[in-house]
């Protein structure tokens, strides 16, 4: 059985629900899996004045925590067509996993939110595919074999990169249905690979 890690940042809810559904398909595909957030940077006053969601149920990561998965899917907001400095600010503590090699071989996967359909969802993950081949991971996305990326009939994210959703300028749209399965979907791939690598 494989061991999942989904690392999150979610700001106002909106990863931390693709999180779930990330967890829930990988759930699906036999593996064992935690649901871990990384810590927040900011001030509790300055989160609360900017009415990012506090109560979220998933435990504060360590960067020690990750040597311990066979595969890491990890998500966050997009800033400016890049990951939050949360997540980053984590990712660069990794330096003693990268000296050791704590990493390599291991299932890389990504997937992010953006407020509007061209926001960054994709520079997003692809900028933070490098993070992932620096420490020898193995970059898995998120397969056009999920038709529900494809088709115009809806708004959508969703990319071969990874799942995704979109939350509108004003965070009040939560990801869709379809946005949900991508990120099951992505979950139950990763880990359905990285059950095939653990052997």
């Amino acid at each position: 059985m494989a061991k999942v890690l989904v690392l999150y940042y979610s700001a106002y809810g909106h990863i931390e629900a693709m999180a779930n559904a990330v967890a829930e398909g990988a759930r699906e595909a036999g593996a064992q899996v935690d649901v871990k957030r990384v810590p927040e940077i900011v001030s509790r006053e300055v989160a609360e004045k900017s009415g990012f969601k506090l109560d979220q149920a998933a435990p504060v990561a360590t960067v020690d925590d990750l040597k311990d998965y066979d595969a890491i899917i990890f998500g966050s907001g997009t800033r400016f067509g890049n990951v939050t400095s949360q997540l980053r600010s984590f990712m660069d503590q990794t330096g003693g996993l990268w000296m050791s090699g704590a990493l390599v071989g291991k299932v890389g996967s990504v997937f992010t939110s953006s407020a509007t359909q061209h926001g960054g969802q994709e520079s997003t993950i692809l900028t933070f595919i490098p993070t992932l081949l620096h420490q020898g991971m193995i970059v898995v996305g998120l397969p056009y074999a999920f038709q529900g990326q494809m088709g115009l009939d809806e708004i959508k994210g969703g990319s071969p990169y990874g799942a995704s959703t979109i939350t509108g300028g004003d965070g009040a749209r939560f990801p869709s249905a379809v946005e949900l399965e991508g990120a099951r979907y992505q979950g139950r791939h990763v880990a359905t690979i990285a059950t095939k690598l653990k052997g």
